[in-house]
């Protein structure tokens, strides 16, 4: 700590010393032993703890604010996902000064480095499987993108402090040789003693005010300061009353720094008791002088005992922590045996590999959860769950690729098929025609799954070409019926009523009587199709109704769908019926995946307040899109209600007339 040379060059007799006092040869053993004695008790304290601390006063020796980069807290990047990287790397950029946060930036992009070279790795495969080839893979990251532009933001503030700071650094630098200069200059000028000793006092203060200098002339230019203080004490000699009264103020300080290190050992924050351990020996080092013999090894081994109990703590600590470091390498190990396990036995089934898929994910998650673990073993851990994870997928991708020629020859068939519905879509022949359609909609059933990017637009085509050809087979047989023509009239008296209702206010009442006239619509039947539109102003009467009567629309959209359900029921077309079913699930998937969304938006938000606009905007619509997943799936509720109840009416038919 510099304290070895600080006493040598305290205990040392000057030669003017000698010639005003009589030094005898005893008093000189005297002193020679007790410098022995005091390089021992020295010698206590560990050089590496000293180095460290030196090392750390030498790195905020650039920036006199640099402390605050101690007090902001390193977190556990490794728990983080990218999307909380993301933020806490923008609060740092925005909120502390770029000097202060190299050590948290690092470990930041560190982390989302791995952790966006996992996700892009489990994308390319997702790629692969769904029949790319892996060099036409792109991905474009939202998150990756955010991060980039919050880095870079840093970067460039970074090169343009350091770019101003360079030139400070090298002003301050000059200025502190200077004043090394002038100093050298006091032991030789032919003035009182009491202006030389104030010219010194004023020199330590141009020296404390000197400003940051580039951390590698730090020791150097440091120690050469303190030579020639020590010099200055010993040309000081004398005049012993005023080097006593300078000892003396020495001492009270460096008591002083004394009881605050020894108190240091009851605050619990290890990392504030490290820093200020460091300034308190940057204080010994640097801005207090000798003190007077006497109290030289009790002062120094009180605050080198102080300073070695703090260490111990600190030790202590991080073999603690190191141990917990070595649990969380050990779980990694056990969780990479896992998926290498699992990479070993992939099945040939698709529903059991989808399984497995999922445990691989729930084994990914939890290593990125296990913690930090030894530097020395991190790299080769990461390096052993990326191979583990790669082998696997690469026996999965080899399943799905030969999947994927199946689903090719699946794509075939039903391009067939819809090629010869297209053919038939728009024949007269409908006695002929029908029982073909009907036979290419049983073995459109009969054949497997398609490449996913080829299954909605082909089943559209199809569903296209089945329905042209079966709505004007049903328009056919709607034309002239008698009964349709009758329900159609009866609509429409229907609906006249209904337009002429006015609510009375009462809202009970209000609602059994718009309910009676639904009730009453969905018994009339179906109309001419042509006429099919009557439907439509009915609903359109009944929104202007519920309009006047205040109804949620999640309640209205439910009593209209009661309407639908009968035209299906009337119908008699199981496959309209089917694709209402299968409208629904879709809708239903919709808003569930919407709401998975606007939920993940909310954690951008967790550190702002509940009045913030955007935040308030986005729950807004999580509760939207929850309203309308209840109403879907009441719909569907109903639809599978109302699909049970012909089916139990079919097999009542089918069991008498068997009987």
């Amino acid at each position: 700590m510099g304290e070895d040379k600080e006493k040598e060059m305290e205990e040392k007799p000057s030669a003017s010393e000698g010639k005003n006092e009589d030094t005898n040869v005893e008093e000189t053993e005297v002193a020679a032993r007790k410098t022995s004695q005091t390089k021992t008790i020295q010698a206590k304290t560990s050089e590496e703890e000293d180095e460290v601390l030196d090392g750390e006063n030498a790195e905020d020796a650039e920036d006199s604010d640099n402390d605050r980069r101690h007090a902001i807290p390193i977190l556990d990047y490794e728990a983080m996902s990218m999307d909380n990287l993301v933020g806490e790397l923008q609060k740092l950029v925005r909120n502390e000064k770029v000097q202060s946060i190299k050590k948290h930036v690092d470990g930041i992009k560190y982390e989302f480095d791995q952790k966006f070279d996992d996700f892009l790795e489990g994308k390319k495969e997702k790629f692969i499987e769904s029949g790319g080839n892996e060099i036409d893979f792109r991905y474009n990251s939202t998150t990756k993108n955010q991060f980039n532009e919050v880095y870079n933001d840093y970067r460039e503030k970074r090169n343009q402090y350091y770019k101003n700071l360079e030139k400070n650094l090298k002003e301050n630098l000059s200025e502190r040789l200077a004043i090394i200069e002038e100093l050298k200059g006091l032991t030789s000028v032919e003035e009182d003693m009491g202006s030389t000793y104030k010219a010194f006092k004023d020199l330590q203060e141009k020296w404390r005010n000197a400003g940051p200098i580039p951390r590698d002339s730090y020791n150097n230019v440091w120690r050469t300061y303190r030579h020639h203080t020590e010099i200055f004490y010993d040309f000081l000699h004398l005049n012993r009353e005023m080097r006593d009264l300078d000892f003396k103020r020495n001492f009270e300080e460096k008591e002083k720094l004394v009881q605050r290190a020894e108190a240091l050992s009851h605050e619990p924050d290890l990392n504030r008791v490290f820093r200020e351990l460091q300034a308190l020996h940057k204080i010994w080092k640097e801005d207090i002088g000798p003190v007077g013999q006497a109290h030289r090894e009790e002062i120094w081994e009180r605050f080198s005992n102080a300073s070695k109990v703090l260490h111990q703590r600190r030790q202590d600590y991080y073999k603690e922590l190191e141990a917990t470091y070595g649990k969380n390498l050990e779980n990694k190990i056990e969780i990479i045996a896992a998926i290498t396990a699992l990479g070993e036995n992939v099945s040939s089934n698709h529903r059991e590999l989808q399984k497995q898929i999922n445990q691989l994910e729930v084994h990914r998650k939890a290593f990125f959860k296990a913690g930090k673990v030894p530097r020395n073993a991190n790299q080769k851990t990461w390096a052993a769950f990326k191979d583990a994870v790669r082998s696997f997928n690469r026996t999965k991708n080899a399943y799905y690729k030969n999947l994927k020629q199946e689903e090719q020859g699946n794509l075939d068939k039903k391009r067939e098929l819809v090629n010869l519905a297209n053919s038939l879509k728009d024949s007269e022949d409908f006695e002929t025609v029908t029982p073909k359609m009907k036979r290419i909609q049983a073995d459109w059933k009969k054949i497997g799954h398609v490449p996913r990017k080829y299954s909605d637009k082909i089943w559209k085509e199809f569903k296209n070409a089945c329905n042209q050809y079966f709505d004007r087979l049903n328009a056919l047989k709607n034309e002239g019926r008698e009964e349709e023509e009758a329900s159609f009239e009866k609509k429409t008296t229907t609906l006249k009523e209904l337009l002429a209702f006015e609510p009375s206010g009462e809202r009970d009442g209000d609602l059994e009587a718009v309910k009676s006239f639904i009730e009453a619509w969905k018994s009339l039947g179906r109309v001419p199709f042509k006429k099919k539109n009557i439907d439509q102003r009915f609903n359109e009467a009944l929104d202007g109704l519920f309009k006047k009567m205040g109804l949620a629309p999640q309640k209205v959209e439910l009593l209209k769908y009661g309407n639908k359900i009968q035209q299906l029921a009337n119908g008699d077309n199981e496959q309209a019926i089917q694709e209402e079913r299968s409208f629904i699930r879709k809708k239903i998937e919709e808003t569930q995946g919407e709401i998975r969304q606007l939920e993940t938006n909310l954690q951008f938000f967790s550190n702002a307040s509940d009045d913030n606009p955007l935040l308030q905007d986005v729950v807004k619509r999580v509760d939207v899109h929850k309203a309308a997943l209840d109403t879907w799936k009441a719909k569907l509720k109903k639809l599978n209600i109302m699909n049970n109840s012909i089916q139990r009416e079919l097999e009542e038919s089918e069991e008498s007339e068997e009987s």
